[in-house]
């Protein structure tokens, strides 16, 4: 008999390209039912339980209609760390462990152990989780719109025993109301980049499956989050300061000139590991 491994690579391979199949297929396998690869290897994957063939049918028939894995396993790693993921939370991309990678780098030996860091657009919780076990002494605010979002968030911050304030918010709201005091060393964000033009080039497990209000703005302004988050940072970051953001690659120089524009100094474009714009960084 053919192994279970065998078995999903052979039903997912007309679905995906060859290396992608056999990924899904060992991580169903790993993440899943608990086997390791060399039990896989070793065929110890089979023969499963009527329960456990029946789990493993359903998951295949899910991956098929291309729903992300990530949603199908409720998990997804990101730095290093599992954090649970549902459908309405935003999956973690590499992308993001560079930009909280760069924060790191940037911070650790800068008054680390009284840094106030606030995260918008948490989503999952994962940049602000990351951040909080990278400076253990810090103070770790975290906002997001979304309920749905922020209960993942909550239970991704107790499983990992971080210490975070979450509040639920609009930034557009925020950025609009009268000058609070300042309050943040460091401010980072994720926000929806997406423009909706860019759907046609799209895969179909994000363009069904992952929430557009998580991803997408309007043609006619892609840059209003930036915006929004500019001028809050502009209010609340203490002198100083920085600002960090993921970026839609199309618009590097533009949200760029925005925070320059809005008085922030020093402002820095950094590319991501495939040469793509996709950060930014900048100072009070």
């Amino acid at each position: 008999m053919d192994s279970t491994f065998a078995y999903i690579f052979s039903r997912l391979a007309p679905y995906y390209p060859e290396g992608e199949a056999r990924a899904l297929a060992r991580l169903v396998l790993e993440a899943r039912l608990g086997f390791t690869w060399p039990e896989i290897c070793m065929g110890k994957d089979t023969p499963l339980p009527l329960e456990q063939r029946r789990e493993v049918e359903n998951i295949v028939e899910r991956l098929r209609r291309k729903e992300p894995v990530q949603y199908i396993l409720g998990q997804a790693d990101f730095h290093g760390r599992t954090f649970e993921i549902a459908p309405g939370v935003l999956i973690p991309r590499p992308e993001t462990e560079e930009l909280a990678d760069w924060i790191i780098g940037d911070n650790k030996a800068r008054h680390a152990e009284g840094l106030r860091i606030l995260d918008i657009g948490t989503g999952s919780g994962c940049i602000a989780i990351t951040l909080a076990d990278a400076f253990p002494r810090a103070c770790v605010s975290a906002m997001d719109i979304s309920g749905d979002a922020l209960r993942i968030a909550r239970r991704n911050a107790q499983a990992a025993g971080a210490d975070i304030a979450f509040l639920q918010t609009d930034i557009f709201a925020e950025a609009g109301k009268a000058q609070p005091p300042a309050a943040w060393n460091l401010i980072v964000s994720n926000p929806p980049y997406v423009c909706e033009s860019e759907k046609k080039d799209m895969d179909t497990n994000v363009l069904a499956y992952e929430p557009a209000e998580a991803l997408f703005v309007p043609d006619n302004d892609p840059l209003r989050f930036y915006r929004a988050i500019g001028k809050y940072a502009c209010k609340t970051l203490k002198e100083g300061g920085r600002l960090y953001v993921e970026i839609n690659r199309a618009f590097g120089e533009e949200t760029s000139a925005l925070f320059a524009g809005l008085g922030l100094r020093h402002v820095s474009l950094k590319k991501d590991f495939y040469g793509n714009n996709r950060m930014i960084r900048c100072e009070k």
